[in-house]
């Protein structure tokens, strides 16, 4: 008799890529319809004309399903996630979209269609899944959710409460996410560069009062004045670029990445370099913490902090509290997948931050390894063989 693996919904967003979403949804669902027929699961589509709506469907419809199955980049992600996040459903990944940061951070197929369905196919026949951390942003009193696809307020005010698998956009992060979200330029990886670039001549400085719980449980508070503030709970960004690269999705903690000071513009074409070689935060004017919470507000000097958003969606305003959420969202994986997951250590992290000249609890620099790192960066670079050096989050599977 053939083994029953229950109903598989899948969700795509049509509206993406000039019809090129449309396309992968429907690809998606007759490969999984085929490969059910085969293994015995069922599928249904829960596709809305919305990502609201189709969260919506997802939400409504949670005891139609044993596993939900996205089609599309981080924001179609950061839908399975709040769809599913905290209630042990798994979530197949088909990662088809401009960015795909966080399926890259997972060392998950990236626009390769029917690998991604058999190896989510594989994964719910072989029973393989791991639990990852997420992020978790929710309202202090005075702030506000918006439209997540227009950044638009609701004529009614609503709290926020959304989990992002990959990063919250604070400062000049958020601009940039807006500006390649209106841009139609067609590569994503361009898009965001280019926004980059002019969000970069055009810099404010935003205001943030930073209340946070440090990774032993002691708390810190100061103010601080920066263009760019990220709290990530995944390494890239951008299509690649490694904005946070200690960070890990099994460590239980988020990382606050922000500029402490203006870079010169040969200061911003060495950290272009080092953000793909996974060693952006040896830069002297990065600013980086680990944390477990942090509350953000506006600190009343500079410019007020810009629209939320959270893996290319918009979320809405401070001031809000951020938490990690340990082992939050269950993702269905290869098993050499999960198997690197299980073999990334805490220790590679310590090791890496080391290795830039930081401190690894306060964040801060050492004054005499940072020094010699810098000395040492600079003689790579000048003879062009900087290595490319992942941090260990998921190392390459073989």
């Amino acid at each position: 008799m053939k083994q029953s693996f229950g109903t598989v919904a899948v969700i795509g967003n049509p509206t993406s890529g000039k019809g090129a979403g449309a396309k992968a949804l429907v690809q998606s669902k007759q490969l999984l319809e085929e490969r059910g027929s085969q293994y015995g699961f069922d599928v249904i589509d829960l596709t809305g004309d919305s990502f609201d709506a189709s969260l919506q469907n997802a939400t409504t419809h949670a005891d139609d399903y044993d596993y939900l199955v996205v089609v599309g980049g981080d924001g179609m992600i950061a839908l399975g996630a709040n769809a599913v996040g905290g209630t042990n459903k798994p979530l197949g990944i088909v990662a088809m979209g401009s960015g795909n940061d966080f399926a890259r951070g997972m060392d998950l197929p990236i626009n390769r269609l029917q690998t991604a369905v058999e190896g989510v196919v594989g994964a719910i026949v072989k029973h393989c899944s791991i639990d990852v951390d997420l992020g978790l942003v929710t309202s202090l009193p005075g702030s506000h959710a918006v439209d997540t696809s227009t950044g638009e307020e609701f004529d009614e005010p609503r709290p926020i409460h959304k989990y992002f698998g990959g990063m919250l956009s604070c400062g000049l992060d958020a601009n940039v996410n807006d500006r390649a979200n209106h841009s139609h330029l067609p590569n994503g990886s361009v898009r965001y560069f280019v926004a980059l670039v002019q969000e970069l001549l055009h810099m404010k400085q935003y205001g943030y009062h930073v209340q946070a719980e440090l990774a032993d449980g002691s708390m810190v508070e100061y103010d601080l004045t920066t263009s760019m503030l990220t709290v990530a709970n995944s390494r890239h960004i951008g299509g690649g670029i490694q904005v946070s690269p200690y960070s890990r999705f099994g460590d239980g903690l988020l990382d606050l990445v922000w500029l402490s000071r203006k870079p010169t513009l040969r200061e911003c074409a060495t950290a272009v370099k080092r953000s793909y070689a996974g060693r952006i935060l040896s830069c002297p004017f990065m600013g980086w913490q680990r944390v477990r919470s942090v509350k953000l507000s506006y600190s009343g000097q500079g410019a007020e902090p810009p629209i939320l958003s959270a893996d290319g969606e918009y979320v809405g305003t401070v001031p809000v509290e951020v938490q990690a959420v340990s082992n939050a969202l269950r993702v269905l994986v290869p098993p050499a997948v999960a198997e690197a997951f299980r073999n990334a250590t805490e220790e590679s992290t310590i090791a890496a931050i080391r290795r830039d000249g930081r401190d690894p609890l306060t964040g801060l620099f050492m004054e005499v390894d940072t020094a010699m790192d810098q000395q040492e960066m600079q003689a790579q670079e000048a003879a062009g063989d900087l290595a490319a050096s992942d941090a260990p989050d998921a190392p390459k599977a073989d």
